[in-house]
């Protein structure tokens, strides 16, 4: 059996991008002076659906925004922390508001989520970007776990009219579903492994460290995919977890502040399930030390020891 291929998330979505402008579809990409090899590609042959608007990043939802009331299909596209945090009330008005009185297909794409640029310290680490932008109305969020679902997602993007967030991850990474995997995007999960009586939910880079520290677990665990927050099909979720005595949530973000954990914790709640969930993420600080990704995942307590540990702590209770 061939091992899984890497691939970035970003090029595999932009080559859709490319793919699409190739067939004639009415596709803009405006970028706040971020780079990449494919987009270089489109810059070079699309000249009249390609601008750079600088290091300006409300400017790109504003421009992106106006092109997609002109009928175009619009990508604003930088770095994660920067296309959220720093044009938040851009995305609020122009997009989450107006969307409700129009269809609006704006495609904020943000590379570089979670601990992505780990070396770049705490101004780059985006750790807010989920519980920030799955509060908005009529927006969705999508948070792909492997370049096979970027990709679906960016297949997704063309054709479903309205604003979006997609948070990719910069590094390139294993795939985790084959190209031809029956995979719903409506059900915004996927459930990758059954197990006994606790379930690991993860989302976006962190699947990727459950699955491999769950490869390491001497008895059968649990493991879903969540790879959209909006859309979501909460009652089918539920019926996948409520079969779990324990579930454990892990996520490069803020942990009790309204991102995965919070989700889960909500949707138990709402249907009066009382099973506990022990969420592994970052604590109420910033990150300053310097290092690479699974040291930070480590300071964090959120690296493959910890996962199996909270594993079994939550088998034991």
């Amino acid at each position: 059996m061939n091992s899984p291929q890497s691939m970035t998330m970003r090029d595999v979505f932009l080559g859709r991008l490319y793919a699409a402008l190739k067939e004639g579809e009415k596709v803009f990409i405006v970028t706040d002076d971020f780079g990449a090899p494919t987009l270089d590609k489109i810059r070079s042959e699309f000249k009249d659906r390609f601008v750079n608007v600088g290091i300006a990043e409300q400017n790109a939802v504003n421009v992106a925004t106006g092109l997609a009331l002109e009928g175009f299909t619009a990508y604003a596209y930088g770095i994660a922390g920067f296309m959220t945090m720093r044009c938040y009330e851009q995305i609020r008005t122009n997009l989450s508001m107006a969307a409700q009185l129009r269809p609006l297909n704006v495609n904020i794409v943000g590379v570089g989520a979670g601990f992505s640029y780990d070396v770049s310290g705490p101004s780059h680490h985006c750790l807010e970007d989920i519980t920030l932008m799955r509060l908005l109305p009529n927006m969705e969020v999508l948070s792909p776990g492997d370049w096979v679902t970027a990709s679906r997602f960016a297949e997704r993007s063309l054709h479903v009219n309205k604003p979006k967030y997609i948070r990719l991850d910069s590094k390139p990474v294993p795939q985790i579903y084959a190209e031809d995997a029956a995979v719903s995007l409506e059900d915004g999960f996927h459930e990758l492994a059954q197990g006994g009586g606790t379930c690991v939910v993860a989302t976006g880079f962190m699947t990727q460290v459950a699955r491999r520290a769950l490869a390491q677990a001497t008895v059968p665990i649990g493991l879903v995919d969540l790879f959209s927050f909006k859309p979501l099909d909460e009652e089918r979720l539920f019926g996948v977890l409520k079969q779990y005595r324990q579930i454990v949530t892990v996520e490069e973000g803020f942990i009790h502040r309204g991102g995965l954990d919070a989700l889960i914790v909500g949707l138990l709640a709402q249907r009066g399930a009382a099973i506990p969930v022990r969420a592994l993420g970052v604590d109420d600080r910033f990150i300053y030390d310097v290092g690479n990704r699974s040291l930070l995942h480590k300071l964090a307590g959120m690296d493959e020891e910890s996962i199996l540990q909270a594993v079994a702590k939550a088998n034991a209770a």
